[in-house]
């Protein structure tokens, strides 16, 4: 066949073979560009935050603000925040009291609604937004006496089950899912969130001796003559579905995931299971069916809770997560990681002594890189205090550079388009670049933030890589962007990339612009649309990007500089087809 080839088609071809080999040996080995990194952050009992009744709204504030800079540190970018821990609401809500928790006293309002200013923290700082509610749980004891008059119990007990200690909703009653629909997509309507998340809690878990009382919602509603547990899964799985397609009607942005018991079902019982010998697979114990939800797209992603550590012979960590991975269907995979475990002294499992069982965890989850998408830490609190070191470990390692959280092409899979008017200019030891946000996409998305890649002449242009990302930036509308990048050094041509990437993460093709080594140049960038270069705006006060290893925005300096001649540069087809067409 090669004698086809003339002789200068020939060595084009082994020429174009090498770079695109060792393009993808370096995207395969060096760390992913798109990772979901998540942390749950408990309210309910006051695990993570608020870490007391007592604190006062700016205590709250000033509490929650560091979290987030510590969790922004650690390379996280999203946060699972629990607005809704027990029938009781962390947001303004003329459906649920205002939670204990929060106040100290059921129903006792704090004097703020906390949900827009958790959001936008969140936001400024880079990172998604779930609001985490757990549908079923009424209360923690069953002393109806302390519940507040707004309360779900006080109008309709009989939608209430009693198990455990614990008051819970009746999933059996089509009032309960109606009601528990409503209180979600209250919030979806009305705050600026990125995803609604469940935890593992639907039906409760078993314990010896009790049984669930709902024998008359079974024999009342059970039109398809189903088996108890079948009438039980199929339950659950109508609030899933109905809430699914309630929440895409709202707004078509927001995601759906939940984060179910690690093990659906155990081989043993099950072909389709996993082989592990589980106490209490969700399928069987807890009637909910996530591998069907996937199936059936339900939802956008799932955080299978894989708290066992590598080594443990009932749940091995490597043998549920390689489950996991042909069995998500096509929907986001996050792992959710036991980090707790290792403030745990148990006998049980002594593998989570070691320092090294996490990262070698997300180390196992990478050797799936088409099939896990990200991990999700329970909890916020474990990685604050540093549990063997770990954090050090995601900071200096795993997390070195940031990730773009993974796009959802279901959802959204238009880019927005690519920024306009980039302007760089270099003085002293600084070279600053600014820009303005494009115009609205078909989609009616803009762009939501932008990155920043920066190369030298000794570099190949690639997307894939993190490393050569200099900064990600959010957008601010209406005002033009700025990065200074204080790390250039003088007499070195770089050649920056911009790119705009709208909330669900699709990114826009890139705006290139370069510099000459010159000690102070002005140099202006053409979008890549055929759209005429308009003057650029003053440069606007630096906003805050997200941290990198890589400089931060500041305010440029006020030195003076001589302008070289303009120069406009396109960007380049090889760099355009690695990241996609508008």
């Amino acid at each position: 066949m090669f004698r086809l080839f003339p002789a200068a088609c020939l060595r084009c071809f082994w020429i174009f073979s090498l770079l695109f080999f060792s393009f993808s040996a370096r995207a395969q080995d060096g760390p992913p560009k798109r990772e979901l990194r998540g942390v749950w952050i408990a309210t309910v009992e006051n695990i993570d935050w608020p870490s007391s009744r007592t604190l006062t709204p700016e205590q709250q504030r000033r509490e929650y603000r560091r979290i987030l800079d510590v969790q922004q540190r650690n390379g996280i970018n999203a946060v699972f925040v629990q607005i809704r821990p027990a029938a009781d609401a962390f947001y303004q809500s003329e459906l649920e009291p205002w939670s204990k928790w929060l106040t100290g006293q059921q129903g006792k309002a704090p004097g703020y609604d906390p949900l827009p200013f958790l959001i936008e923290e969140a936001h400024a700082r880079g990172m998604e937004f779930h609001a985490w509610f757990n549908p079923y749980r009424a209360s923690m004891d069953s002393v109806t006496r302390r519940l507040a008059p707004n309360h779900p119990f006080r109008q309709h007990p009989e939608w209430f089950l009693r198990f455990g200690g614990k008051l819970l909703f009746n999933p059996g009653l089509p009032e309960v899912r109606s009601y528990i629909t409503q209180v979600i997509l209250d919030v979806v309507r009305r705050y600026d969130i990125d995803g609604v998340h469940f935890d593992d809690y639907f039906y409760p878990y078993p314990e010896p001796g009790l049984k669930i009382r709902d024998e008359v919602a079974f024999q009342q509603y059970n039109a398809d003559n189903l088996s108890l547990p079948d009438w039980r899964r199929q339950n659950v799985n109508k609030l899933i579905e109905g809430l699914h397609d309630t929440i895409q009607a709202t707004k078509r942005w927001v995601k759906f995931g939940i984060s179910p018991f690690g093990v659906w079902m155990n081989k043993s019982a099950h072909p389709d299971g996993s082989d592990t010998r589980a106490g209490q697979p969700s399928y069987a114990n807890l009637y909910a069916d996530s591998r069907l939800w996937l199936q059936e797209g339900w939802i956008d992603y799932i955080v299978p809770q894989l708290y066992w550590s590598t080594n443990f012979k009932l749940v091995p960590y490597a043998t549920l997560l390689e489950w996991w991975t042909r069995n998500h269907f096509g929907r986001h995979l996050y792992i959710g990681q036991g980090a707790y475990r290792m403030l745990e002294n148990t006998r049980s499992d002594t593998t989570w002594r070691n320092p090294r069982e996490l990262p070698r965890q997300v180390r196992l989850n990478r050797s799936y890189p088409t099939e896990v998408s990200g991990s999700v830490f329970f909890s916020a609190r474990s990685l604050m205090s540093n549990p063997l070191h770990t954090r050090d470990s995601l900071r200096q390692n795993l997390f070195r550079y940031p990730a773009l959280v993974p796009t959802m092409p279901w959802l959204d899979a238009v880019p927005p388009r690519p920024a306009q008017n980039l302007v760089l200019t270099r003085a002293t030891s600084v070279v600053t670049l600014t820009w303005q946000t494009g115009p609205v996409a078909a989609d009616g998305d803009v762009a939501r933030y932008f990155v920043v890649y920066r190369f030298t002449k000794d570099q190949q242009p690639t997307p894939d890589d993190p490393r050569n990302i200099l900064a990600l930036v959010p957008s601010r509308p209406g005002m033009s962007s700025t990065l200074v990048d204080t790390s250039a050094v003088p007499g070195t041509d770089y050649a920056y990339y911009l790119t705009a990437v709208d909330r669900l993460h699709n990114e826009s093709t890139p705006v290139r612009v370069s510099t000459q080594g010159k000690a102070a140049e002005v140099i202006v960038a053409q979008a890549p649309a055929a759209t005429p270069v308009r003057p650029p705006a003053a440069p606007a006060p630096a906003a805050r990007p997200v941290p990198t290893p890589r400089p931060a925005v500041m305010k440029p300096e006020t030195a003076a500089v001589t302008k070289e001649k303009v120069k406009v540069k396109k960007k380049r087809g090889f760099f355009r087809r690695l990241f996609g067409r508008r």
